[in-house]
């Protein structure tokens, strides 16, 4: 394994910096599931095994549950192990991780949670520190790159010492900055010896679980007693001012940051807990006790402010100083320490900026599919999910999106209801690596029930919306490795659906012919749901051939808009001058759907005649 010199500084993202400490800590297993903001986690293990020849074992793991028994079995067996996925994505993997508490690990294992206060492309801001305290587990906060690195490293100490999963809860503003990180040689590759048979703990029954519930409150008692990261630390200037403040995790920097450059908080007392769970809360009722009032600035919720029993002189999320959600960005940090310390606050106008709606993009293959859904299923119940493809609200052919997977099984409940069957047939969409992280049990509870409803499933090959990863029906792994590719329709057909259909969805005229087909057997015949795939590579991926052919309008263009309002094709423009439609050639991506469907038939291929 090739070797780092122990003075080498990179400058890297949080998520690298994390994918770093897990080499430098002599990790040997990660698993993941990709979700946006923890994706380049695992991307940037892969870089690091390429770039030292490490012999760590990583892969995309079909949905985060998986992904976090694959890193447990390894823990087992002896192996220091990383499961990486963003803070939804630990809802999936709950249940093994709650019990996996329990249990205990043998090798230290990492769970890598990213959250996302904002939310920025997330369903919820869930704070992961809520969970690591509702399992039991500690959870390391950092408010930097360099800090991600340092404590992903802490992480494996722990967990391995304590014989417990370590959660590390890397935000947003950390997983996506960049800043100077000193990296080091990487320790071998780490191991507690092989797997030892005790079925009372790792197979236990109800009985050996409450004696393992008892253990782990130990556990937790004596990091509280042992580990400096539980306690409150001075990152400020201690001044003994009248006034704390105590933080966590990534808004940690906007507070040190403002902190330091205002000199009305000069004599403010800044404290960070890099452990919030379990946190010493003893120490932070002295520094409360200590002080005229204390200011908690956290996110996303009141974690540390709970922790406090006499509360009289707190200020935070609970009393409605800090606000109950949203994220803390510096300029909102700065007017709630200001206002904390009862100083003025100047009111800052909005930068007017003019909002642009997220959109597909140009020759993206789920634009015909919806095109083509809308135009078959008129008034249908569009059930949506997950993916680039909930953009498909844009168009008006998704009506719910609730979590991965949902669109089946949500699919199945709206098509039961009796009011409005008739004339609102139910059509879900779902795109493939969706389809293989959670939709599978839902489709087979649909055939086992005879749900009356369409399923199409925008298959474009990869995990598009958070970065091209691969999915199962890929050849490869992660790190480009042999893989076995899973037949999505075999495995359609195992489920028990007996209308499978595949079509380019840049066939309007096939894909129409599908759908209506797919319509009979469903609704008009009663044999319950059927399934078409729309097959289209998606057109942002490396190696993806786009037809070289542009379009231009012709004068036949009679301005009805369809291209921009049925279509929604980002290549078109309106020029309101000219009242003119044109197409931008620079987003053109000549897919050629647009000539299928132009109902006044104006669009032709650059340099034909037009009528």
């Amino acid at each position: 394994m090739t070797e780092t010199k122990d003075a080498d500084v990179r400058f890297l993202m949080g998520n690298e910096a994390i994918g770093r400490g897990a080499i430098e800590a002599g990790c040997s297993v990660a698993a993941a599931y990709p979700g946006t903001p923890s994706s380049e986690i695992l991307e940037s293990l892969v870089r690091w095994k390429k770039e030292l020849n490490h012999p760590i074992y990583v892969e995309w793991s079909i949905n985060e549950k998986v992904a976090f028994e694959v890193a447990y079995g390894a823990s087992l067996a002896g192996a220091r192990s990383l499961a990486a996925m963003k803070m939804v994505g630990l809802n999936v993997a709950s249940d093994p991780y709650l019990s996996a508490a329990y249990l205990g690990v043998r090798g230290g294992l990492v769970v890598a949670v990213a959250d996302d206060p904002g939310p920025h492309s997330s369903q919820t801001e869930q704070d992961s520190r809520f969970f690591a305290w509702f399992a039991k587990t500690p959870v390391l906060d950092p408010g930097t790159p360099a800090e991600a690195l340092r404590m992903t490293l802490r992480a494996f100490e722990i967990s391995e010492k304590y014989e417990v999963p370590a959660l590390l809860r890397p935000c947003l503003r950390v997983c996506h900055a960049r800043q100077n990180v000193p990296i080091s040689a990487p320790l071998p590759i780490a191991g507690v010896g092989p797997f030892k048979k005790d079925w009372t703990r790792w197979a236990a029954i109800p009985k050996f679980r409450l004696i393992l519930h008892r253990k782990l409150n130990e556990k937790l008692s004596e990091m509280v007693r042992a580990e400096p990261e539980c306690r409150p630390r001075l990152i400020s200037e201690a001044s003994g001012g009248p006034v704390a403040i105590i933080t966590s995790g990534s808004v940690s920097s906007h507070v040190r940051d403002v902190a330091a450059s205002d000199e009305r908080l000069a004599q403010v007392d800044v404290y960070k807990v890099d452990m919030p769970y379990p946190v010493d809360a003893a120490a932070l009722q002295e520094i409360v006790d200590s002080h005229e009032k204390t200011l908690f600035v956290e996110e996303t919720y009141p974690v540390l402010e709970l922790h406090v029993q006499d509360r009289r002189k707190v200020l935070g999320r609970m009393t409605g100083h800090v606000p109950p959600q949203g994220e803390l960005l510096p300029d909102l940090v700065e007017d709630i320490m200001l206002s904390g310390l009862g100083a003025p606050t100047v009111a800052k106008p909005a930068p007017q900026i003019k909002a642009r709606r997220p959109s597909l993009c140009p020759g993206c293959p789920h634009r015909p599919a919806f095109y083509t859904i809308k135009k078959v299923f008129e008034h249908a119940i569009y059930s949506g999910d997950i993916g680039c493809y909930t953009l498909g609200v844009n168009m008006g052919v998704v009506d719910t999106c609730l979590c991965m997977g949902a669109s089946i099984g949500m699919a199945g409940g709206l098509a039961r209801a009796p009011q409005g069957q008739s004339e609102h047939p139910v059509v879900a969409t779902i795109g493939d690596s969706t389809f293989f992280h959670a939709g599978i049990p839902a489709l087979i509870n649909a055939v086992h029930t005879k749900a009356p409803f369409v399923l199409v499933i925008m298959d474009n090959a990869v995990t598009a919306m958070t970065g091209g990863q691969p999915t199962p029906a890929n050849d490869y792994l992660a790190d480009g490795s042999p893989g076995v590719g899973v037949d999505m329709e075999k495995l359609i057909q195992g489920c028990g659906v007996e209308s499978i259909e595949v079509v380019d969805p840049y066939d309007h005229q096939a894909l129409q012919e599908t759908l209506e087909r797919a319509r009979r057997h469903t609704f008009d015949d009663g044999k319950g749901v059927s399934v078409v795939i729309a097959r289209r590579p998606c057109v942002r991926m490396p190696n993806v051939e786009m037809p070289e052919e542009r379009y231009e309008i012709g004068e036949e263009c009679d301005l009805c808009m369809s291209c921009t309002r049925d279509l929604e094709c980002p290549a078109f423009q309106y020029i309101k001058d000219d009242k003119q439609m044109v197409i931008d050639e620079d987003l053109c991506a000549g897919c050629g759907f647009c000539v299928q469907v132009c109902p006044s038939q104006a669009i032709k291929a650059k340099g034909s005649a037009h009528a």
